[in-house]
C-alpha cells in the first residue's frame, strides 16, 4: 500500500517492521503469530529511501533477499546501517549481486566499530559517519543522529522532513534538538511493557508527543501488537507500519 502524500520523487518502503525475532515467532502460537492478517507478519527491521538518483538501503536483514524481491526491487545503489545486530547485519551476503547491476562497488555508510565482522565481504566501499555530520549521497543530504540502544551506541538517519529510528530506548537531548520540524518519524515501538533496549509503546507516543511530526509510524514491533487492536489505540497521526508499507516523503 502506498501512503497518499504530495509527490516529491522520493519514497519510503517499509521492508521489514518486525522485532529481532520476527513476526511470527517460532513455536508461538499466541493470537498474533496465529493471525492471518499479513500486516501483523513482520520480517527484520528495515527500510528502503527511493530518490531520483537510486535506491539507498537502511540495514540488511537476514530476510533481505526476500524483503527485496517481495517489493520487486532490483537494484540498491549505497547502504547505510543503523548497526552491527544480526537482525540488522546478516543479510549483507546478499549484496553481492548490486554491483554487477550498477556498474561498481556499493558505497556502505556506517560508524566505525570493532565488532565488525573480519572475512570475505561483497563488493563494498565502507564510508565511516559520525553522528550530526551531515552526508551526501544519491544526490541527497542524510544526517545522522545519535540513539542508545540499552549499552548500545546507534544511528538514526534524517533525510529533509523524515527521519527514521529504529531499536532505541533513550533519545539524546542533541538528538531531540536535530529532529525538530519533522512531516513523518518512524519510531521504535517493541511491545505494551518496559524493555531494557527498545522504547515501549507509552514511550515511544512520549516521544512523538515531544517532537510533534506531522505523522508518525512505529516499526520493530513484537508479537504483542495486534494491527487493528493497537491501531484503534494511537491518536490519528500515529499508525503501526507494516512490511510492504509505502510513504512517499
Amino acid at each position: 500500500m502506498i501512503e497518499s502524500l504530495a509527490p516529491t520523487g522520493r519514497r519510503l518502503i517499509f521492508l521489514g517492521t518486525g522485532t529481532s525475532s520476527g513476526v511470527p515467532l517460532l513455536g508461538c502460537d499466541c493470537s498474533v503469530c496465529m493471525s492471518n492478517d499479513p500486516r501483523n507478519h513482520r520480517t527484520r527491521p528495515s527500510v528502503l529511501l527511493e530518490f531520483p538518483a537510486g535506491n539507498l538501503l537502511i540495514d540488511t536483514t537476514p530476510e533481505m533477499r526476500l524483503q527485496l524481491l517481495r517489493e520487486r526491487i532490483s537494484r540498491v545503489h549505497a547502504i547505510a546501517y543503523t548497526h552491527h545486530h544480526a537482525d540488522h547485519l546478516f543479510g549483507l551476503d546478499d549484496a553481492r549481486v548490486f554491483p554487477k547491476w550498477i556498474g561498481g562497488p556499493v558505497p556502505v555508510f556506517c560508524e566505525e566499530s570493532r565488532h565488525w565482522p573480519a572475512g570475505f565481504v561483497p563488493k563494498i566501499e565502507f564510508q565511516r559517519v559520525e553522528p550530526y555530520k551531515p552526508f551526501e549521497t544519491l544526490g541527497q543530504t542524510l544526517f545522522p543522529v545519535r540513539l542508545h540502544h540499552g549499552r548500545f551506541n546507534v544511528l538514526g538517519y534524517r533525510v529533509g522532513g523524515l527521519a527514521y529510528c529504529t531499536d532505541v530506548n533513550r533519545v539524546p537531548e542533541e538528538t531531540f534538538d536535530a529532529l525538530g520540524g519533522l512531516d513523518v518519524l518512524i519510531l521504535d515501538a517493541l511491545r505494551f511493557d518496559p524493555h531494557p533496549t527498545h522504547l515501549h509503546l507509552d514511550e515511544a507516543l512520549r516521544v512523538v508527543e515531544r517532537l510533534a511530526p506531522k505523522r508518525a509510524f512505529f516499526t520493530h514491533c513484537s508479537h504483542e501488537f495486534d494491527f487493528d487492536r493497537v491501531e484503534a489505540m494511537l491518536p490519528p497521526h500515529v499508525r503501526l507500519a507494516y512490511d510492504g508499507l509505502a510513504v512517499p516523503f
